[in-house]
């Protein structure tokens, strides 16, 4: 380390075999970004000014929608600064902030996703006593302990990756800081980095789909057993835009992070759908599948509207 200079800033390269297409992917990630923004906030509101929406399933479909503006904007903004031209580089310190905002996000959504699954299987499986199993003070718990052990996976997973010494290259081969590409640019011996952080993913990431499989298998199992075919077409219903959204969420997850072998220009467009496209998708897969919102949406918007025109 005597013959060398710590690195003090980094260079994101973007999008690896992009070169000219700066213009459109500027117009796509303001696109999408902007309707990230717009998307979840109307759910936001939809949420907070509807008394018939204060329950435990559109509490944490709340929650769901602050983790999907904020996630897109750990990587967006500096990624369309970068495509207008502007400066590429990023400081240690950004590169690491980017690095533990983005997986105390993703993990938090993780957890979160589990919990709306139990929460989904108290209505269906017990929907008699949904009151008294989801009451304020589980809600409450969970969503402390979603962000709590949120966090505490990002710090381990940041202290691990940036105590590690980086003399150079400093050409961070993407579009933000993340674990796969930073990694390889420290010049120590990173394998206890790598296995740590292969094996909190990979924990996280299984334990938290077992849960839901569970939760899920007992869903079924129940759905199948009622009688009533209306009854049954409408417990789908609920849980079917649920799926989707994990689906979504965890198909990006396992292809970088769980993959032996990385490929640059494959690992950054899956990145692209997670970053920017899957969280812009949430609010019309919640809103189109979902009676209440629609329904409380266009009541927020009229009022809104008479209000402007009065």
């Amino acid at each position: 380390m005597r013959n060398h200079t710590p690195v003090t800033e980094f260079l994101l390269m973007g999008i690896p075999h992009t070169k000219g297409l700066e213009n459109v992917l500027f117009v796509f990630f303001l696109a999408f970004y902007l309707l990230t923004l717009l998307g979840n906030l109307l759910i936001l509101l939809a949420i907070l000014t509807s008394s018939n929406l204060h329950t435990p399933m559109y509490f944490f479909l709340g929650n769901l929608s602050v983790f999907d503006i904020f996630f897109p904007s750990v990587s967006s903004p500096k990624m369309m600064l970068y495509l207008m031209g502007q400066s590429q580089t990023i400081s240690y310190q950004g590169c690491a902030s980017q690095l533990f905002f983005y997986h105390f996000l993703g993990c938090a959504e993780c957890f979160l996703y589990t919990v709306m699954a139990y929460d989904r299987f108290a209505a269906i499986c017990h929907p008699l006593r949904y009151t008294v199993i989801m009451n304020h003070r589980l809600c409450t718990i969970m969503t402390l302990g979603t962000w709590m052990g949120s966090c505490l996976h990002a710090s381990v997973l940041t202290f691990l990756i940036f105590k590690l010494p980086y003399c150079g290259p400093n050409e961070v081969d993407h579009f933000f800081c993340d674990i796969p590409v930073v990694l390889p640019l420290a010049c120590a011996d990173t394998s206890l980095a790598q296995t740590v952080s292969f094996i909190n993913v990979g924990v996280v990431t299984l334990i938290c789909f077992l849960l839901i499989l569970t939760s899920y298998t007992r869903i079924i199992i129940s759905i199948l057993k009622m009688s009533s075919s209306e009854g049954r077409h409408r417990a789908f219903t609920t849980c079917s835009a649920h799926l989707t959204s994990i689906l979504l969420f965890y198909g990006p997850v396992i292809f970088i992070y769980l993959q032996p072998v990385s490929s640059s220009w494959l690992d950054s467009v899956v990145q692209v759908l997670n970053n920017i496209v899957t969280p812009s998708l949430n609010p019309l897969i919640y809103t189109l599948r979902n009676k209440d919102v629609k329904l409380t949406l266009r009541k927020v918007l009229i009022q809104r509207v008479h209000t402007c025109g009065a």
